[in-house]
């Protein structure tokens, strides 16, 4: 798909209405944006967003905001955000990661497709916070008592259409999306920083409780605690600039122990914008296409937990998540690459990745063939389930070995992980609660990943965390 990532958008100029031609993206567009891909596997500057307008006022992580705390919040330590901890990058995080039990992180969904109305916007947010809660049931697959550990709370749901469309809908983005005025080739339109503006504080609809009469804008409502991160709707068709990327973050960054790095944060989604701001501490912008379904916003997190270890903004999780989603293949077995991304998406190519045995991999790529055996796969990554031939490959006929659900548990006499069959019927399952784009690989992929309470082990030999707190580190 690349579903919602970015395909060398084309300038918008300074309009602040983005006009749609009638034909979508479809499968063939490349996932790419402003010289950020997947298979680029890079490391993103650290420091400042680099945008040339005022950034909000920062607010250093742990100090409490002039704000009352959320409303509803419980004293259960295991479930967060809770009343000793509510914001994103709190030390108590890091300092309690291995006690919690579920977190609810707290979302607003803004609208500014003028075709979609707020019962299709609204059913779609609720579909994807559904399928992420599955998603995040570990191993659910084999255990029907696992459960979510991530529930997203949709706290409000704000349709920003013009007016007009109300009555007659067009297939434009409102004009009420903030939109960069200088945007320049191959960037996304929209422009961050206003989301966190005074400006755009009314269409939030926040009222300041210390001031009546005023709003508070997103900076204040993330330090605050009020808000964890944003979602929002936007129409992209083809030959149009993209509205913004799968998902854009400014993270705080910590080290290979978990401890925050004073004075270090960057860019860490899937692709950079020079407008998102630093406000203090980690948000995430995540942009979801109106006209597909959840599995193509779950795919879309598949990228952003793949950018989160690319980032390297918790040294931790990156080192393990790239053993787990197969990122060092030129280490691990002498390929010409580092990981599948690096194939092309064109299947015209010629490249492609064929098993003949469940355990042997022959690469074709750039006209070579490289070989590989024993090969077995690991876990795999968002666009290559294990045994996929090409990008998205959901109906490979092969069976091929994999540890992908048996990551670093080491129950073999030999200290290895037990390498299992696998074929596309193990995440078909998922059909239902992620038909489009990649989810249903994806929520199966993601019940592997390391979760609560899972076996695996560090190379410590210590129990491996748990890494889903990572999304709000």
């Amino acid at each position: 798909m690349p579903n919602d990532s970015p395909s060398a958008p084309s300038a918008l100029g300074t309009a602040s209405i983005i006009h749609q031609p009638s034909n979508p993206a479809r499968w063939g567009a490349l996932a790419v944006l402003a010289g950020f891909t997947l298979a680029a596997l890079g490391e993103p500057p650290v420091g400042g967003g680099g945008h040339d307008a005022p950034q909000p006022k920062p607010e250093a992580p742990g100090v409490a905001p002039a704000f009352p705390m959320p409303e509803g919040l419980g004293d259960d330590p295991s479930v967060w955000p809770n009343t000793a901890s509510y914001r994103n990058s709190d030390d108590w995080l890091w300092r309690h990661h291995d006690a919690i039990r579920e977190m609810r992180p707290r979302v607003v969904v803004l609208n500014f497709a003028n075709d979609t109305d707020e019962a299709k916007f609204r059913g779609h947010a609720d579909a994807v916070a559904a399928g992420f809660a599955e998603a995040t049931r570990h191993k659910g697959y084999e255990n029907p008592d696992a459960t979510p550990f991530i529930r997203f709370q949709i706290i409000k749901a704000i349709d920003l259409r013009d007016e007009p469309a109300k009555v007659e809908p067009v297939r434009r983005t409102s004009s009420r999306m903030p939109v960069k005025k200088d945007l320049r080739p191959g960037e996304p339109a929209i422009d961050y920083a206003a989301l966190f503006s005074d400006e755009f504080a009314p269409s939030l609809g926040f009222e300041d409780p210390r001031t009546p009469g005023r709003f508070m804008n997103l900076a204040e409502l993330v330090n605050a605690g009020w808000v964890h991160e944003v979602w929002f709707y936007a129409i992209h068709d083809a030959g149009d600039p993209w509205p913004g990327l799968e998902t854009c973050e400014m993270k705080q960054f910590y080290d290979d122990a978990c401890l925050p790095i004073a004075g270090k944060h960057g860019q860490a989604g899937n692709g950079q914008d020079r407008s998102m701001p630093w406000i203090g501490r980690s948000v995430r912008v995540a942009f979801f296409n109106p006209h597909r379904g959840p599995g193509c916003s779950l795919e879309n997190y598949g990228h952003t937990m793949e950018w989160l270890a690319n980032s390297r903004s918790i040294g931790y999780y990156r080192d393990y998540f790239y053993e787990f989603a197969d990122f060092e293949l030129d280490r691990t077995h002498g390929l010409p690459i580092g990981s599948f991304y690096r194939t092309s998406y064109d299947r015209r190519s010629g490249d492609r990745i064929d098993f003949p045995k469940p355990d042997r991999l022959e690469l074709t790529y750039r006209g070579k063939k490289h070989e590989a055996e024993p090969f077995i796969t690991t876990g795999g990554s968002a666009h290559f389930p294990p045994g996929a031939r090409w990008h998205y490959d959901l109906d490979s006929p092969y069976t091929v070995l994999t540890t992908v659900e048996t990551y670093r548990t080491r129950a073999t006499p030999t200290d290895a992980d037990e390498a299992r069959e696998f074929s596309r019927e193990k995440f078909l399952r998922y059909k239902d609660v992620a038909p489009d784009c990649m989810g249903q690989w994806v929520v199966y992929w993601f019940q592997s990943m390391p979760g609560l309470g899972n076996a695996a082990r560090d190379r410590e030999g210590r129990p491996m965390k748990n890494w889903w707190p990572f999304l709000y580190y």
